[in-house]
């Protein structure tokens, strides 16, 4: 008997010491399954890497890490992320964004027809309901879903991780919307298998990004803000964090509030500056594609710097320059009405869980417009708490999306994994 003992101790003695080694002094395996982050107005794709426990965010596209969610299908090629955005004055109606606003989604007829106010591309209404685009390549118009244009960004992103690793890559974790139901969840996966991809999970973002800041891990945390806005869209989401256990209780958000809307008050005080001073309208489309272009670029600068100037050769006026600085105060007095309806969800969902400011532990916040100094002001000023920004907004959800892809792999360090709690809660919808 104590010879048996004996052997299986030294058994497990064996393994352990092999495993310590292994990971000591052998190469780390490539990561089996990737994060990606398919988001409204930008995407990325991750990595988490055993023994280092760490998380690459992959550089997809010249030199970003993350890309529009953009895709333009001209006559002879189909242009993603950059190299879309680049072209799509020239290309309008055949540029496509916000797709993932339509995926596994049904419309009235009424509803599209008060949507396609608001886009250059074509929506057509599918017999079940659903919106295709209608892109005319060579003259003849094709029916292009919301799911086949996922599916270009999914391949660019899977292309740039093939590309890091020289291997093939066919295993997914994807973060979605915690409002998704099922039927566009399951169309966020066909996007996915369009491409090749074998989507193992689906999380919700919120989650995603609570997993990315490590809060399943802290003791005594029980109620999490996630605040994400992006580009298009603004979410608030309140979690129930137990450990690995999250439990939504309520969520509200504006689906018309993002960078981009911060960017038009910013074009249309430039336009108006050009007008003033030349007594002409700005029309021409690279001009208006190159002042765009400036636009992002000085609201970035601007989250970093009391001020930010803008340098461009417009076309239209006989290639004279056009140079304006302008301060981050009157950018803040621009959008001052827009930053304040960024308050708007969080009350809702306060409101909705019967809780106020000093009930939430944990601030989190998502979405690279949350980089504004004047958005973490406010939020800061209503909630009496400092949000948790130790993560670039930007990248959380990818990285939340990335550890979950690592446990699933079975990567090592193992950590905890992400138990979604069903909920039967709706998103308010605020303007």
């Amino acid at each position: 008997m104590s010879t048996g003992i004996v052997i299986i101790g030294t058994a497990v003695l064996a393994l352990l010491c092999a495993g310590y080694f292994a990971q000591k002094y052998l190469p780390p395996p490539k990561p089996k399954i990737v994060g990606i982050d398919l988001g409204t107005t930008f995407s990325c794709v991750g990595m988490y890497h055993a023994v280092s426990g760490n998380i690459t965010v992959l550089e997809t596209q010249n030199g970003h890490k993350c890309i529009p969610s953009v895709v333009t299908y001209t006559d002879k090629e189909i242009l993603v992320g950059y190299d879309a955005v680049a072209q799509a004055e020239h290309y309008p109606a055949n540029t496509v964004y916000d797709a993932k606003r339509f995926i596994g989604k049904k419309f009235t007829k009424m509803e599209i027809t008060e949507l396609q106010q608001q886009y250059p591309f074509k929506l057509r209404m599918s017999s079940n309901g659903m919106v295709n685009f209608g892109i005319v390549r060579n003259g003849t118009e094709y029916l292009i879903s919301p799911q086949e244009v996922g599916s270009q960004i999914l391949l660019t992103l899977r292309r740039a991780v093939e590309k890091k690793l020289l291997v093939s890559v066919g295993k997914a974790v994807m973060s979605v919307p915690a409002e998704f139901d099922d039927a566009q969840r399951n169309f966020t996966i066909l996007a996915g298998k369009l491409t090749g991809l074998d989507i193992f999970r689906v999380i919700n973002e919120p989650t995603a990004a609570a997993l990315a800041y490590g809060l399943h891990k802290k003791e005594n945390l029980h109620n999490v803000l996630v605040v994400d806005l992006g580009g298009g869209t603004l979410d608030v989401s309140l979690l129930n964090v137990q450990g690995g256990m999250f439990l939504t209780q309520a969520m509200a958000g504006n689906n018309r509030l993002g960078g981009q809307d911060f960017n038009q008050q910013l074009m249309e005080y430039f336009k108006k500056v050009i007008v003033t001073r030349t007594g002409k309208h700005l029309t021409d489309k690279e001009d208006l594609q190159t002042l765009r272009l400036q636009v992002e670029e000085v609201k970035l600068n601007l989250t970093y710097h009391q001020h930010a100037s803008i340098d461009m050769k417009v076309n239209s006026l006989a290639g004279t320059r056009f140079r304006e600085t302008i301060s981050r105060q009157k950018f803040e007095e621009l959008n001052k009405e827009l930053f304040l309806k960024v308050l708007k969800p969080i009350e809702k969902v306060l409101e909705s869980a019967d809780l106020v400011p000093k009930d939430v532990d944990e601030i989190v916040l998502v979405g690279g417009s949350t980089r504004i100094p004047r958005v973490r002001e406010l939020i800061a000023e209503f909630m009496k708490k400092t949000p948790n920004t130790h993560i670039d907004p930007e990248q959380a959800v990818v990285r939340g999306v990335s550890i979950q892809a690592g446990i699933l792999g079975g990567m090592w360090p193992l950590t905890v994994s992400a138990v979604e709690l069903p909920t039967r809660i709706k998103k308010i919808h605020v303007n």
